[in-house]
């Protein structure tokens, strides 16, 4: 796999744009990312706390990491202290867990809510009545040590490129009403979390502001 190769295509598709690439390098070596790192990316996803953990230990301490798979609440002490982005916080539960355990780590850290598009029951997410019920809370702004700077969504997996842009659009336009809505000031939805290996060039026409790429760029994933 040539993942310089690939990283300077994805970035010259990129260039013009308020996008950022998100490596996703879930289950890949650290010669792998380290490949990548010396290519010049410098921001990388996981999806697994613990491995998340082991490679921030050992890996230049100037990337920043992405959390972008599901998180359980018991997990988010381990990356509490250096996550720069959690992706996907699909419940209000996890958003005061992360809120907790950021407080424990004198740091604020970013989040973004997940939001069900996807016609697929697997997929995580809340539904737009979920999200403006949590978000337009008075009491939000008590979630000090948390900043909502966006939306994240994954499209259902059809060969269908009109449904998927049907589902990133409805998403882009929940994410300009919500800012409309929200006063609280922890609450500044400027990044939209769409797009991936298969799809990331519909998201980019439907106003991403990161793509998760993985596989286009690492090759298959390799699981035990």
């Amino acid at each position: 796999m040539d993942i310089t190769g690939t990283l300077l295509k994805i970035n010259q598709e990129l260039s013009g744009s308020d996008c950022q690439l998100v490596a996703v390098s879930k289950t890949k070596s650290a010669e792998l990312i380290m490949e990548a790192y010396n290519a010049g990316q410098r921001v990388f996803g996981e999806n697994k706390a613990q491995e998340l953990t082991k490679k921030h230990e050992t890996l230049p301490k100037d990337i920043k990491w992405h959390m972008i798979g599901h998180l359980q609440s018991n997990k988010v002490k381990y990356i509490a202290p250096f996550v720069n982005l959690i992706h996907a916080v699909d419940s209000e539960k996890l958003l005061g867990t992360i809120n907790k355990e950021a407080k424990k780590n004198e740091r604020v850290i970013d989040c973004l809510l997940q939001i069900h598009i996807a016609t697929e029951e697997s997929k995580f997410g809340m539904n737009e009545t979920e999200i403006r019920s949590l978000l337009t809370k008075e009491s939000f702004s008590d979630y000090q040590n948390i900043n909502i700077i966006g939306l994240m969504g994954m499209a259902t997996n059809t060969p269908d490129e009109s449904k998927v842009a049907s589902e990133f659009n409805g998403l882009k336009v929940l994410q300009e009403e919500l800012k409309s809505e929200c006063k609280s000031e922890n609450i500044n939805l400027h990044e939209l979390s769409i797009g991936m290996s298969g799809d990331y060039k519909i998201a980019l026409k439907q106003g991403s502001t990161m793509i998760r790429i993985g596989s286009s760029i690492f090759g298959a994933r390799n699981y035990p």
